[in-house]
């Protein structure tokens, strides 16, 4: 119970850290409303003479979209890598060596506790462009989706922190990591689902990405929510799933073991 205090005051920590910059998040949830906007003129113009593409009409393509809008702001790693490599640079990890508290746990935390916040706030632009938008959007009825689709959002959100923890380790070996986020960030965009659908790509590459983490950080969670995948693909999905979340767990212990090792305890 001690333990789990711990990180709870950790989470309580950080919603009130970030409800401090409310507003941040606000504007930019505001901000985001102009996605479905652009995502509408955009896929309209491709569907354009055409009732379907793939296997989807427009709509249920626009639903996918916007439900990975919500999705971004709910479990997406926003600047987490970069958290933690200041942390590493700064010194200011060595209070964590000193304590018995798992930096990773703490992080975690503190992350969880970021897009609970992020993931409420752009509700409220939302509920204002859904009338708007409401006759464009189908969402399928099966309840085994729901029962699916919230643990794949929490996997999803715990292999996103991940793999940003992974990266922000990097610091312990190199002094900047700009380049490492920015290609990451460019290979999730494609083959994560948030420039097009993964469906729409040729199957034999479909299914190889879905043997890949990037297919489980944002599409995977959307396509079950927006019936863009059937109930033994989701069943499958979520087995590949808990064992990329298990291995990048590993991964994520490794480097940080490993860069302990290189460790120069400074400032902090």
């Amino acid at each position: 119970m001690a333990t789990l205090a711990k990180y709870r005051h950790a989470f309580l920590t950080g919603l009130q850290s970030n409800l401090v910059y409310r507003w941040n998040f606000a504007v930019r949830g505001c901000f985001s409303v102009f996605h479905p906007v652009v995502v509408f003129i955009l896929w309209s113009a491709v569907y354009a003479g055409h009732a379907r593409i793939g296997s989807f009409d427009l709509a249920q393509t626009l639903t996918y979209f916007v439900s990975l809008i919500v999705l971004q702001f709910f479990i997406g790693a926003f600047n987490e890598d970069y958290q933690i490599s200041e942390d590493i640079r700064n010194g200011l990890i060595n209070q964590f060596l000193l304590k018995p508290i798992n930096y990773f746990l703490y992080r975690l935390s503190v992350f969880s506790a970021a897009r609970l916040v992020s993931g409420l706030l752009v509700l409220l632009p939302l509920a204002f462009a859904l009338p708007l938008l409401w006759h464009y959007l189908v969402l399928p009825h099966e309840l085994w989706r729901l029962a699916f689709g919230l643990p794949a959002a929490l996997l999803a959100a715990l292999i996103q922190f991940t793999i940003a923890y992974c990266f922000g380790l990097l610091a312990f070996w190199f002094l900047e990591i700009q380049s490492f986020i920015i290609l990451s960030m460019a290979v999730e965009s494609l083959l994560g689902g948030q420039m097009f659908p993964l469906d729409l790509m040729p199957p034999w590459l479909f299914r190889v990405s879905q043997f890949l983490p990037y297919f489980y950080q944002m599409y995977f969670p959307a396509a079950i929510f927006t019936g863009r995948i059937g109930y033994a693909a989701a069943l499958e999905g979520l087995v590949i799933q808990s064992v990329w979340a298990v291995l990048l767990l590993g991964v994520a212990q490794f480097l940080w073991m490993r860069g302990l090792r290189r460790y120069t305890a400074v400032g902090g």
